[in-house]
């Protein structure tokens, strides 16, 4: 493999051609219009237009993409994450025109691809499931009565779904069948199928997920988990690895729970398990992703494995290069997704300039980016910025250098999540680990913050007021309805 097509944009595209480029691969990329000037269209090898801004007449453009592996020579196509890395129809396209898909087959993507299909695989193995149901439901009734016997509160799920879309948590019977309208109009609106199930809705868990690795000779390993609890839209903004809360046994009874999902569809590449797990730290399959994750930079930085490198190889036909007893776990790591949204208005997305953008640097900090000073965000795709992450020799290592990293991020001309991390460092639910996929709506309520800063700062005011009063010989019961009526006014602003 001489020639790679990185099917993507920004940082994960040029996370992938810098170790292309390590093992003297050159690297072709795509970019839409709006994408021109970015940093990974030059540091490509070869670029080449694929079309207009919108994501559906660019980088979701199979023929166009298959066109310039054509023209170009291209051996393989490493798709990233996101727009086609989970598209069946494009692997095909990939094989059909003699050019090789750097992920799973066809028949697994298509597997893994439906929440039902996935989990009737699985449950020919040894693997905890959600108890819930097992076929596609459409008829209402019939879903309420199976919602009854499986106990709320229960979840409605999108087969097809992804993003939490298509997701709909039933707290009690009088609420179903709405809910569940819901749920099918949502499912069929994002992704064109209706088809929901139903789960047992586990109420706290945190999500923990692991790292795979399968070839072709039949060798699959894991590469111990990601915690990515901390999410908000059902969409993680802060993972890490290890898990605070996995003991040793619980590693490996997780690790050998996630080979055998993989075997279950014979799994070759790099894909990612998840589980939730509640409470009692008993975990149940959730789903899994057949493509590299977004937070794969933890697990590479505690395992020293370079995960895109290994994608390659296997997609080269060459045995993984080092077996499961090989992999040790090397201090803690933790990333924050550095966004450009506005956490104080319920993390909706910002546009803008980024008049100021000077990334950070010290012992065991990494960013993934993909943008410069000057570049505008663009409205038309994920507002992901960078992956910011520290790696330290263990979790408070870890967490002290990601904070120092956030406080010299310098970032200005749009609001971003780097306050948020630095929220989620500090707050003792997640120093201590005691935390779970409710920890922003449980802990992060920056409204009431501020409402409480606002107070105690004309409450402040109106002291030192008086106190000069005192100082100028003026009586606090001549002035009292000034200083009040101020207060009033203080508070209400």
């Amino acid at each position: 493999m001489k020639k790679i097509l990185v099917a993507n944009r920004g940082e994960i595209a040029l996370r992938v051609m810098r170790t292309c480029r390590q093992m003297g691969i050159s690297t072709v990329a795509i970019y839409s219009e709006a994408d021109r000037n970015s940093p990974h269209v030059r540091f490509a090898d070869e670029a080449v237009c694929v079309g207009p801004a919108a994501s559906k007449d660019s980088y979701l453009r199979i023929d166009k993409i298959i066109q310039v592996c054509k023209d170009l020579g291209v051996d393989g196509i490493h798709p990233g994450y996101g727009f086609l890395s989970e598209n069946a129809a494009f692997a095909k396209a990939c094989e059909e025109n003699g050019v090789i898909f750097i992920g799973p087959t066809v028949e697994a993507i298509e597997i893994m691809g439906s929440k039902l299909a996935a989990k009737q695989a699985v449950s020919r193995f040894d693997v905890p499931l959600v108890p819930g149901t097992d076929q596609p439901i459409t008829d209402v009734q019939e879903a309420k009565r199976l919602a009854a016997e499986i106990g709320f509160p229960i979840l409605i799920k999108a087969s097809a779904g992804g993003g939490g879309k298509g997701m709909r948590i039933v707290e009690g019977a009088e609420d179903f069948e709405e809910q569940m309208k819901l749920a099918v109009s949502e499912a069929t609106s994002a992704f064109g199928d209706g088809s929901v199930f139903i789960e047992k809705f586990v109420t706290s868990p945190r999500h923990i997920e692991i790292q795979i690795l399968g070839d072709t000779h039949g060798n699959i390993v894991y590469l111990f988990e990601r915690e990515c609890s901390i999410q908000r839209r059902h969409q993680k903004v802060v993972e890490e690895a290890p898990s605070a809360v996995l003991t040793p046994a619980l590693r490996q009874q997780m690790g050998e729970a996630a080979v055998q999902v993989a075997r279950s569809v014979n799994y070759v590449g790099a894909g990612t398990v998840e589980f939730i797990v509640n409470h009692q730290l008993d975990f149940y399959f959730l789903e899994m992703n057949t493509r590299l994750q977004v937070e794969h930079p933890v697990t590479e930085m505690i395992t020293g494995v370079d995960l895109v490198k290994e994608q390659i190889q296997i997609a080269r036909g060459e045995k993984i290069s080092f077996r499961q007893e090989d992999l040790r776990i090397h201090g803690h790591a933790i990333e924050l997704r550095v966004y450009a949204e506005d956490p104080l208005n319920n993390f909706l997305p910002d546009i803008g300039k980024l008049e100021v953008y000077q990334l950070p640097q010290g012992e065991g900090v990494r960013v993934d980016d993909g943008f410069d000073e000057g570049m505008d965000i663009p409205i038309y795709y994920d507002p992901m910025i960078a992956k910011l992450i520290a790696h330290g020799h263990n979790r408070a290592d870890a967490i002290q250098k990601l904070k120092k990293a956030i406080e010299d991020y310098q970032i200005k001309g749009v609001k971003t999540t780097l306050p948020f991390g630095t929220f989620v460092l500090n707050h003792a639910a997640f120093t201590t680990g005691d935390f779970d996929t409710k920890f922003v709506e449980n802990y992060f309520h920056p409204h009431e913050d501020r409402q409480e800063e606002h107070q105690l700062a004309a409450l402040l005011a109106a002291k030192l007021f008086q106190e000069k009063e005192r100082a100028f010989g003026v009586s606090e019961a001549g002035n009292r309805d000034v200083v009040s009526g101020w207060r009033s006014a203080r508070t209400s602003g």
